[in-house]
Parts: C-alpha cells; sequence; structure tokens
C-alpha cells in the first residue's frame, strides 16, 4: 500500500538520527504511521496468501487499505493491484485460479474480479448498493453475496407542493421502526438486506430471498451449488425478538426458503460440510443473561438430527470453517485475555492450534483478528503481540508459526516500548482469580515508584489482553504504569464469569479493579499517592463508580459514560435490549434498581478533579449523559471540565487524530494534578 506519510518525513529522518544512540518511546505522530494486516485468505493449495493491508491517511484523517499478496514463506510480497482504492473481501476461487474481491468506485463499492495468471482485474457488477458476504459457489461459476434494499419512510401528512424555486425547510424525518438508527452511521435508511447471487463471469445480479426481513451474516453453498445457507429473523414480530435468528436455506432456482432450526436465541453462520451432508452453524438458547457462550452445532441438511458439539468447552467459539476431511472445524475463541485458533472433531475433541490473534483494534488491547485454512490445512491468521499490531503468521506441516511479515519494522523498530506483564491476584471479595496487566513506562526503573494510571475497559461484556494498544503505549511513554484488568463481567473466564454481573453491575467489579490497584501499591511498583483514573464506555462508567466510592485517586478522566441508567435506557440506540437482560423490568416498573446502579447517584461524594470526555454524535452513550455528569460536578463546584469531540460517534478514536486528542487531553489533565 502506498504510504500517506510524505509531510513526516523529515521527522522521522531525524528520530532515525536520534534512534542510532537510543531508541525513543512511542510517539503520538508515530499512530499515523502503522500498519495492520487483516482477513487473510489463504489460497485452496496452500501456496499464496491475499489479505487486506491498512494504514492512516494522515491527510483525510481516516484508516483505509489496500490488497496484497503473498507467498506462505513470507518471499513475493507485493501489492495485488495497482489501484489506490478501497479494497476488500478477497475470496479465492475454489480452484485458485481468480481472487473475487469488492472495492470502491466513484458510484459506491462494486465486485471485482482477478485473474491470477494474468494479473488482469474487472469489474463484473452494477449495484445500487455496497456488496457483503462475498461467497463462491463450489463450481466457481457464481458469486452469492448480501446487499441492502432500500424502503420508502412512512407517510403521515400529505404536504402542499412548494412553490417553484422556494427555499423551504427540509421535509420531516418520519419512522414506525423500533430500530431507527445506529452508532457510527447515524439514521438508518429504511430497508432489508437480502441474498443475491451474480454469474462470476459479470453480468446481472438476481435476488434469491424477499419479504420485509434482513438475511445477513455469512453464506454457504450446498456442494452441488443448488442452496444457500444463510441466517435470518423471519419471524413476525422479528423486531421485538431482536436476539433470536435461525438457520435457513434457500434454493438458487426456485428462490424457496426453509427454516431449519427454531430455538429460541441466535443460531447463526452456517457452513455446510465437505459432502454437504452436515451444517454446523453457532448459537444457544437464550436465556436472557449478561453474557452467554456461543455453542457449536451441528445438523443434517435437512434440518434434522440436532446436537451441539461444544457443551464441554467453557468459551464462545466464533469463526468457524470445515477441514477438508469434513472430520471436525477449526474455530477462534478467547481463553484468559488471549485470542486463540482451535480445531474440534465432530465428537467433540479440542485442540488448541495458535494463540495471539488480533492486533486488528490499534488504540485499545480488545480480542479482534481473522484466520484461514488451505485444503492441506496450512493456516494463516493475524497475530498480535503487545509489541507490534496485526501481522500474517503462518502454520504449516505442524510446524510454526512462521511470521511473514513484519508492517511495522520502519517505525517500531525504533521506539522504546513499555512493556507488558500479566499479573495476577486474589478478589477480597469472593477469593476469585483476576487477571490484569500492567504496561510500564520505556526505560523502566525497578528503583523508583511510578504514578499509576487505571485504564478501564468497555463492554462491559468484553476483555482486554496481551495485545498491542497504541492509547496505552502513549500513556506508558508519559511516565505512568498503566494497569488494565479484567474484573468479573469480562469475557474469556467462562461463562459464569462472565454472568455476575446480571442485574449486578457496576457490582463486584469495582472491587475486582481495587484489589488491582491495591496489589501493585503492595508490591511496590506504583506510588499509593499518585493514583489515576480512566476508561471509555463500560469503563467510563466503572471510572464513575471508583471516584464515588472512594477518594483515592488524583484526577480522574470519564469517557463516553453513562451515568444515568433511566435516561440512558430510553435514549440510545440500542434502547430496545437493556430489560431483563441488564436490571428486570423496564426504567418505569423497576425506578429504584435502575437509580440504584446508575452512577449518578453517587455524585454528592465526588471529590475527585473530573474530566469528561464524549463525541458530539455518540449515539450510544449519548452526549446527555456526560452532561449530566459534567453539570453536577459544576453545581458542587467539583474541579472539572467537559471536552466535545466534534463529529465523532462512540468510537471516539476511529479517526487517528481523535485518538491523539483524546490521549493528549487524559495526559493533560492528570499532569495538571501531579
Amino acid at each position: 500500500m502506498v504510504r500517506f506519510f510524505s509531510l513526516l518525513v523529515s521527522l522521522f529522518s531525524l528520530q532515525f538520527a536520534l534512534a542510532q544512540t537510543q531508541k525513543l518511546p512511542f510517539q503520538p505522530m508515530d499512530v499515523f504511521a502503522l500498519e495492520w494486516a487483516t482477513d487473510p485468505q489463504i489460497s485452496p493449495d496452500g501456496t499464496q496468501i491475499v489479505y487486506k493491508r491498512n494504514g492512516f491517511d494522515i491527510m483525510k484523517d481516516n484508516a483505509n487499505g489496500n490488497l496484497w499478496i503473498v507467498n506462505t514463506d513470507g518471499t513475493s510480497h507485493r501489492k495485488l493491484t495497482s489501484r489506490e482504492v478501497s479494497e476488500s473481501q478477497a475470496s479465492w476461487s475454489p480452484t485458485g485460479d481468480r481472487i473475487v474481491f469488492s472495492s470502491t468506485t466513484d458510484e459506491g463499492s462494486e465486485i471485482y474480479m482477478y485473474w491470477t495468471a494474468t494479473g488482469q482485474i474487472a469489474k463484473i457488477s452494477q449495484l445500487e448498493k455496497s456488496p457483503s458476504s462475498l461467497t463462491w459457489s463450489p463450481d466457481g461459476k457464481w458469486i452469492a453475496f448480501t446487499m441492502f434494499i432500500a424502503e420508502k419512510p412512512p407517510v403521515v401528512a400529505k404536504l402542499p407542493e412548494k412553490p417553484k424555486g422556494a427555499k423551504w425547510a427540509e421535509s420531516a424525518r418520519i419512522t414506525d421502526r423500533l430500530k431507527h438508527e445506529a452508532d457510527g452511521s447515524g439514521y438508518m435508511e429504511p430497508g432489508f438486506t437480502h441474498v443475491f447471487i451474480i454469474p462470476a463471469e459479470g453480468g446481472t445480479a438476481r435476488q434469491l430471498t424477499s419479504d420485509n426481513y434482513s438475511h445477513r451474516g455469512n453464506l454457504s453453498f450446498s456442494p452441488d451449488g443448488k442452496e444457500i445457507y444463510f441466517s435470518s429473523n423471519r419471524f413476525e414480530d422479528w423486531e421485538y425478538r431482536f436476539r433470536n435468528s435461525e438457520v435457513y436455506k434457500v434454493h438458487v432456482d426456485t428462490k424457496q426458503i426453509t427454516a431449519l432450526t427454531s430455538q429460541d436465541g441466535p443460531d447463526h453462520s452456517p457452513q455446510v460440510s465437505p459432502d454437504g451432508k452436515t451444517v454446523a452453524y453457532l448459537g444457544f438458547e437464550d436465556r436472557v443473561q449478561d453474557h452467554q457462550n456461543t455453542l457449536l452445532h451441528l445438523m443434517n441438511s435437512d434440518g434434522s438430527n440436532k446436537r451441539t458439539i461444544s457443551s464441554s468447552f467453557d468459551n464462545s467459539i466464533s469463526d468457524i470453517i470445515w477441514d477438508s476431511s469434513g472430520k471436525g472445524l477449526y474455530f477462534m475463541y478467547d481463553e484468559k485475555g488471549n485470542s486463540k485458533i482451535g480445531y474440534i472433531t465432530t465428537s467433540g475433541k479440542i485442540t488448541k492450534l495458535a494463540d495471539h490473534v488480533g492486533g486488528t483494534t490499534i488504540g485499545r488491547p480488545y480480542a479482534s483478528g481473522s484466520y484461514s485454512v488451505s485444503q492441506n490445512g496450512t493456516l494463516v491468521y493475524t497475530q498480535t503481540r503487545p509489541e507490534y499490531p496485526a501481522d500474517l503468521a503462518v502454520i504449516q506441516n505442524k510446524k510454526g508459526p512462521l511470521l511473514i511479515t513484519n508492517l511495522n519494522a520502519d517505525v517500531l523498530a525504533f521506539r522504546e516500548l513499555g512493556r507488558t506483564e500479566e499479573v495476577w491476584y486474589k478478589s477480597t471479595f469472593d477469593g476469585r482469580d483476576i487477571q490484569g496487566w500492567i504496561v510500564k513506562p520505556p526505560f523502566y526503573d525497578a528503583s523508583k515508584k511510578y504514578p499509576l494510571l487505571v485504564e478501564n475497559h468497555g463492554g462491559p461484556i468484553l476483555n482486554y489482553g496481551d495485545r498491542f494498544t497504541a492509547e496505552i503505549q502513549l500513556f506508558a511513554a508519559a511516565g505512568y504504569v498503566v494497569f488494565y484488568p479484567n474484573p468479573r463481567g469480562s469475557t474469556s473466564y467462562g461463562e459464569e464469569f462472565g454472568n455476575l454481573l446480571k442485574n449486578n453491575y457496576p457490582g463486584q467489579d469495582y472491587n475486582d479493579v481495587m484489589d488491582g490497584v491495591d496489589y501493585l501499591v503492595e508490591k511496590g511498583i506504583v506510588d499509593n499517592d499518585k493514583l489515576y483514573v480512566t476508561g471509555g464506555s463500560a469503563g467510563g462508567i466503572m471510572t464513575t463508580w471508583m471516584i464515588g466510592k472512594n477518594h483515592r485517586f488524583k484526577a480522574a478522566a470519564v469517557i463516553k459514560p453513562v451515568v444515568n441508567w433511566i435516561s440512558k435506557t430510553l435514549v440510545a440506540d440500542n434502547y430496545y435490549g437493556y430489560a431483563e437482560k441488564r436490571y428486570e423490568g423496564q426504567p418505569w416498573e423497576n425506578f429504584e434498581t435502575y437509580w440504584k446502579f446508575s452512577p449518578i447517584s453517587l455524585v454528592g461524594n465526588i471529590e475527585t478533579p473530573t474530566m469528561v470526555m464524549v463525541g458530539m454524535n455518540d449515539l450510544r452513550t449519548p452526549p446527555s449523559e456526560a452532561k449530566q455528569l459534567y453539570h453536577a460536578l459544576k453545581l458542587r463546584k467539583v474541579e472539572t471540565v467537559l471536552v466535545e469531540i466534534p463529529e465523532a460517534y462512540h468510537n471516539i478514536a476511529q479517526r487517528p487524530s481523535n485518538l491523539i486528542s483524546k490521549v493528549a487531553h487524559i495526559l493533560a489533565w492528570f499532569e495538571k494534578y501531579k
């Protein structure tokens, strides 16, 4: 991918000269220089890998990427095409002679074909909207995909026509849908996503599904190419059964749709076995919990003989792929803050194949990553360590992993990063083992005590791990020991641990975090008189809860929080999903409980100087939540400041300049109270 860093040449030249005698800590502008791999796809014969190579455009302040190709031994690493536009969703044909992918044009995204023998490319579609889930038919003659089809909004009132040339106000925006907006994109255009098929040589796309239901996720052909398996929620009350989906199949010729599953829960991600007799899929029967493990199921291709083969495995399974023999499946899972690839036989025996998958969430160390497998079992995946974002690693003939790319050698080789160390400690509440990580400042001196910066993760049903993180490296470079824990409610520690916050959030997760702080103080690693705390989303909730419960922190930075569950629940884009799952009943039915767990109920106890930050377009934790906390602290004359990020949704750090701004504001606030 052509880099966009011409303005940084002089800066990097200076830094390179300095680095000859001593490496520099990670710098804010280094964020723009980072690159990372996503979605590696290995050829059927296991000799080549096509993947998306991502980077930040310093001029446009966003992330984009192109497709690259490399041999599995790391040789012949090159750009797939000469085009300088966004490319993604690469997929090898069954015989490896072509690669289908999607790419942007002036009119929107289209489907393109690349011929491996000649290097020629061609646009094979002319679509109304962007395609997703590109999938080859087994004979290589067809490409299935999904695409959104717009519908007209409801009409409530008929208005008179405006005079020619008149400049009236814009028409009213009207909706009658349960879900009508989404954080990250805003107002949702009315319509539904459907399954389509198009000749691999190009032509007219043909719609296979119909009716007012959406059909999303991966697609899987039967071996004869006559049927396509997919997931959907084709129930009359689908809006209110939003946690439910089923596995279906549609006949390519007749368009007949057949439901294959029926349990009340999210059945999805069907994958047809090589012989076509068995369908694997993911899901669980919904018990309305904060967290439930996603299980791996098998059934006959007609929906009969359903059985679960991962019941004894206490972690969620994702990203399933059949092996070429049909005797088992590859899958991904998180275990104790580390993302892994495993293999499970159809009888349920599990073998771990790879650790350290991820590295595609550049800002903070969340789970991420992907992989693919060739016909002969060669495995490629995105590997990360705290020292680097996602590179490509290969396991071949049970040997490896072999790291075949080094996308950031030009930058990170000249940086002294903070060292990441795993810590375990006991919960004082119930004696549970709690895991976390600390990142020590570059050039760490064990004879000194450092200030502690606690970074609470979001979710709360997510996990942090030993993965690369630009934000935390910048905190460490500023001289802090950074502590990021996985308290109860975090995933990757089993279903029971992840569900401990049901009807109890925030709860003893607060104790788990504070126990970690005490552990680091007792070990003499950090200065008890120099404690700071921050976190975003659920991490913002925990940060507010912590300073409402104690006065130990010199300063706090509360990022995109929920402070009032009553107001948040009825204003956020996912307002319909909280009742019973987070707390019993709706807010008007259980006012006391919703208020009891609202951090704003503790605002009378807060004395800690507090920065409050939020994206001005945030629909998940709306700005009104941040303003409630800020206004309450101002009324109480607690030192506070409100930082509003323009044009930012919930993911403030989606634009690299905002990631830098976020970290800079937090560090400046903390420095004020050193």
